[in-house]
């Protein structure tokens, strides 16, 4: 069917958003994200969705599943999947308002991925309003702990996953508008520096810094990457006091590849950094969070041609390809459940102050979804 007219206008759009940018939710603080969580199930209610309440991961927000009324409720569907927590801390709307600029809309998780799932959601309403049912009954999966690679919300994706035939997920579209039909494999890395105390003044060279020597391991981890397999350091937290040397020092890593084998041997590499002598003192890697790595398979290539078909009716070309920054279709792509990304909205500077959408991609990427969900079957 033609979505081209389905009422979904960009000002209208907009404003919804805007609420939902504006409730902050950084995934470590779940009073937020279970604000953010009751907005999202009133707006999910408004559309005429059955919403059940999972309680989150322990430290964590909640989750929320949903289902739309249809007359093969039960069978195997469309589960649309999607995060609402941020990387961004309370209080980055007092830098990082929501505004316009033209064709453009800023603020925190706008793009990273509120923007995407509010027009999935904008979507399936809209379907529902002009009364037209999709083959396939629809639900919806919003999880609260994505942005630190779902350590707790892991199993649930995986069991929703498993209970329907495609899952559709809104993260942001790539930056020519294209979609994700694989992501690369994603470790992640808890890295601890013991050192040994002493006064940095009267005594400083009685002390062995941890900090110092997290320092050295800093470089000598970013030095292993490769164009196979990248790692990168981003959180340290050490010390306490400026006049005491640091007997700890904490880090996380992020290590990414292309090709399963390759994440597998940076993995060896990186553990064998480990190094504690016979008083404690030393560096330590232990292995975090990991992504499987999700490569397109036939099945996943036909949902990307259905989409490619509804995009050159609504006038415009889709391109499609792998790309890293790991999202939560890589558990159920791994799976084997026919899996298409990068279904969001269009838009620039996810995880930082100048994260923005195109507004006149928010009608656009809700018709895409609206004619997928229309064609799958």
């Amino acid at each position: 069917m033609d979505v081209s007219g389905l009422p979904l206008d960009a000002d209208t759009m907009l404003v919804g958003l805007q609420r939902w940018v504006e409730c902050e939710s950084p995934t470590f603080e779940p009073q937020a994200v279970n604000a953010m969580m009751d907005l999202a199930t009133r707006d999910l209610v408004a559309a005429g969705a059955e919403v059940e309440r999972v309680s989150g991961p322990s430290g964590f927000g909640d989750c929320v599943r949903a289902s739309f009324p249809h007359r093969r409720q039960g069978s195997p569907g469309i589960l649309v999947m999607g995060h609402l927590d941020t990387v961004h801390p309370l209080g980055t709307l007092e830098t990082l308002p929501f505004r316009r600029e033209g064709n453009r809309a800023y603020g925190p998780g706008i793009l990273d991925m509120k923007g995407g799932t509010f027009a999935a959601i904008a979507a399936i309403a809209a379907l529902g309003r002009t009364g037209l049912e999709t083959q396939l009954p629809i639900n919806v999966l919003l999880t609260s702990d994505e942005e630190i690679g779902s350590p707790g919300c892991r199993p649930l994706i995986e069991a929703e996953g498993a209970k329907n035939a495609y899952v559709l997920v809104p993260e942001p579209a790539q930056r020519d508008g294209g979609l994700v039909t694989g992501r690369y494999a994603i470790a992640r890395f808890d890295l601890t520096a013991t050192g040994c105390s002493s006064h940095a003044g009267a005594n400083l060279k009685e002390g062995r810094s941890a900090i110092a020597e997290m320092a050295r391991r800093v470089g000598e981890i970013e030095a292993m990457s490769s164009e196979d397999c990248t790692f990168s350091v981003g959180v340290i937290h050490g010390g306490r006091w400026v006049n005491c040397v640091p007997r700890s020092c904490e880090a996380e890593a992020l290590s990414m590849a292309k090709r399963q084998d390759d994440l597998d041997h940076g993995i060896e590499r990186i553990l064998a950094l480990t190094e504690i002598d016979a008083d404690g003192v030393g560096f330590q890697v232990r292995r975090g969070v990991t992504r499987p790595v999700w490569e397109p398979s036939q099945a996943t290539m036909r949902v990307y041609e259905l989409a490619r078909e509804v995009a050159c009716e609504l006038g415009f070309e889709l391109t499609h390809g792998s790309a890293g920054a790991g999202s939560d279709a890589n558990f159920t792509g791994a799976l084997g459940i026919p899996s298409l990304d990068g279904l969001g909205v269009c838009g620039e500077g996810w995880h930082t102050l100048n994260e923005h959408v195109e507004v006149d991609s928010l009608p656009q990427r809700a018709r895409l979804m609206a004619g997928l969900l229309m064609r799958l079957r």
